[in-house]
């Protein structure tokens, strides 16, 4: 049974957040950066202030224990697309963009996606560019975690909405017994190391204004920059070797983060086989990249080679999405190279995007055992993860994730060729927005301008469908679903 009138009710808290948000940083644009765009947050904050008001007000007395798995999965996705939506108005009324291209820009936004219609970015008021890259560490653990985490009242039920929204295959690794108690753990650990990171970026020569915006988009793996240029507007190989350890704590567990630092034992990240395994990926990527950068003269020197390999490869793995020194016109296969790395993706229960990488050690060890069943029809196999055997039910739940993947790029990718994109900026621009990434190439190197305004919207679907990992949106179109 679907309980609409809690469904709504639940829905006044982001609208009501996304106006304190706007609202607060109308008085930035007044009292602190003093850049003229106050109307463009006020208006919009105050609409959705008196409207979430009015829901909240008219269902105050529904009994939210009543909430069940489905509604939450509504509400996982609906918070999502309202949340776009509504943080699409302060975008179009600084930018005058169409509201197509505003509402991609805003879920990309608050998905951590960081693909972008805008451009001249350097010139455009402070405000509006600290309010891009909020919107993104908003979205980092979810605007459904922040809202349960900010609001107690969802502590009814509210493990429910944890789980929908959570991304990974292990969803019931809980810190704490209660709901509440388990976002406040993981919103501290963010919290904490935003702030190490935006130190370090101003330590090691950023402004203190893009040492605190960059510090949001890196943490949250989001990669959304304050200048065209992105993390190469300062040319400084420090601020891109700062920038790939935050990014690499990014795509990192934050309960496995909470553990180490509760228990001060950092040999937890080597324990940890997912972890463990991300490390080690990461520097095979960049120095098998370094080697074709090298080979192929990009660079003058393989130091600058491997500097640059192991930046892009770490923002792309981590689905950050940072871009320096023009890597969108290196030799295509440098460019295919990437996408792979952004399909593997970070570590479950972090902010990164892609596939992860548990999915892809189980789906490695299950491929293994179907070989080495061929061999040994009557053997025994167990597959294993962390030492523990892993159920059926996960293993069939990884599997048809990874089919999901394959076949929604594929489809998704037709869909973007027949709006009038060559295969290879089609492509990319899918493989951009359903592992929450960013980047592309081709025709969409430099921003997603040149997408149409149908494909754009198919690409806002795509960053839904992403951050949200497929089941939770494919459910919804079950008959299962609605008819249970």
């Amino acid at each position: 049974m679907l309980h609409t009138k809690i469904t709504l009710r639940l829905l006044a808290m982001p609208i009501l957040w996304m106006g304190v948000v706007q609202f607060i940083f109308a008085m930035l644009s007044m009292m602190v950066f003093v850049d003229d765009v106050i109307g463009a947050f006020l208006m919009p904050s105050l609409s959705m202030l008196i409207i979430g008001g009015l829901i909240f007000y008219n269902y105050r007395g529904l009994d939210l224990s009543k909430a069940n798995f489905r509604d939450a999965l509504i509400y996982a996705c609906v918070t999502w697309l309202v949340a776009g939506i509504l943080g699409a108005f302060p975008i179009m009324l600084v930018t005058e963009i169409s509201f197509t291209d505003a509402v991609f820009e805003s879920i990309s936004a608050l998905t951590t996606t960081g693909a972008t219609v805008l451009s001249g970015l350097d010139e455009m008021p402070q405000t509006f560019l600290l309010y891009r890259q909020f919107l993104q560490w908003m979205g980092g653990l979810g605007i459904v975690i922040f809202v349960v985490a900010i609001l107690p009242m969802l502590n009814v039920g509210g493990m429910k909405l944890l789980k929908a929204e959570t991304p990974g295959p292990m969803k019931d690794d809980k810190l704490s017994p209660r709901v509440a108690h388990t976002a406040h753990y993981l919103w501290s650990v963010y919290i904490v190391i935003t702030i190490a990171c935006a130190i370090a970026y101003y330590l090691g020569g950023m402004t203190a204004f893009d040492a605190i915006a960059h510090s949001l988009t890196t943490v949250s793996t989001g990669g959304f920059s304050t200048h065209d240029a992105s993390m190469w507007h300062y040319e400084s190989h420090l601020l891109l070797w700062i920038s790939n350890v935050f990014m690499l704590i990014g795509a990192i567990n934050f309960g496995l983060h909470f553990r180490v630092v509760y228990q001060r034992n950092l040999r937890g990240y080597i324990r940890d086989e997912e972890t463990k395994i991300f490390l080690l990926i990461v520097l095979f990527l960049s120095i098998v990249l370094a080697i074709f950068l090298v080979k192929k003269d990009v660079y003058s020197s393989s130091l600058e080679s491997f500097s640059f390999s192991a930046f892009h490869v770490i923002s792309f793995i981590t689905s950050t999405g940072f871009g320096a020194a023009g890597f969108t016109d290196w030799p295509v296969a440098a460019g295919f190279f990437l996408i792979f790395a952004g399909y593997l993706g970070g570590c479950a229960g972090s902010t990164a995007g892609g596939n992860k990488i548990i999915r892809n050690i189980i789906t490695a060890k299950v491929i293994n055992k179907n070989l080495k069943q061929l061999v040994h029809p009557r053997a025994i196999i167990t597959i294993k993860y962390q030492g523990n055997a892993v159920t059926e039910d996960v293993r069939y739940a990884v599997m048809a994730f990874m089919s999901f993947a394959a076949a929604s790029s594929l489809i998704l990718t037709m869909m973007l060729m027949a709006t009038g994109l060559d295969f290879w900026s089609a492509f990319s621009a899918v493989a951009a927005c359903v592992n929450v990434l960013g980047p592309g190439f081709g025709q969409v190197g430099a921003n997603f301008e040149p997408v149409s305004d149908l494909g754009t919207w198919f690409l806002s679907g795509a960053m839904l469908l992403g951050r949200l990992e497929y089941f939770t949106v494919f459910v919804l179109f079950s008959r299962t679903f609605w008819r249970s």
